[in-house]
């Protein structure tokens, strides 16, 4: 998973929202992402870099949005067990688990959690597997090996969850997202 972080300036130009998004990703926009990645902090504007980022933002435009968002809490402590969870993203990382791996009741967790994300733990839970799968599953991986990947009890449960959250199933999602 790659993130951008366009400017304010950048955002309007374009008209993209100013809050964080999760967006779809062409193959043109993966390879000027992870172009972006080399370029320095301060490049020049007018240059090739310049020119790049430039197409970069236009791309992230034209892609649609997902209903996906799994923002990061602020607390230290949920956000690094957070960064866990994505690094090995499982539907079988329960509340209970993740409340007593950061030293919290799970009254404490949730309630804490819930402020800082603005969505339940087992919403963002959900949403941090789906954006694994949509990476996994549009670099070529077959659906059932990325279901129980995920922790999903099968294939069809892990389809019922996707369609749940994005309206297609996860054949449709990749073949709609080819076509574009």
């Amino acid at each position: 998973m790659l993130n951008a972080f366009v400017s304010l300036e950048e955002a309007e130009a374009e008209q993209l929202p100013v809050h964080c998004c999760v967006y779809g990703v062409s193959a043109l926009l993966k390879q000027l992402l992870e172009e972006a990645v080399d370029l320095p902090a301060m490049y020049d504007v007018d240059g090739r870099a310049g020119k790049l980022m430039n197409l970069l933002v236009a791309e992230i435009a034209s892609m649609p949005h997902l209903s996906l968002h799994a923002p990061l809490p602020s607390d230290t402590r949920l956000a690094r067990a957070c960064r866990r969870l994505f690094n090995a993203p499982s539907i079988t990382v329960g509340l209970d688990m993740m409340a007593a791996e950061v030293g919290m009741s799970r009254r404490t967790f949730t309630r804490l959690f819930r402020a800082q994300t603005g969505v339940s733990f087992a919403e963002w839970r959900q949403q941090v597997c789906l954006l694994t799968a949509i990476e996994r599953l549009s670099g070529g991986q077959p659906v059932t090996r990325v279901a129980l990947d995920l922790g999903y009890a099968s294939p069809s449960a892990f389809s019922s969850a996707f369609r749940r959250v994005l309206g297609e199933t996860p054949s449709q999602y990749l073949e709609a997202r080819r076509a574009a």
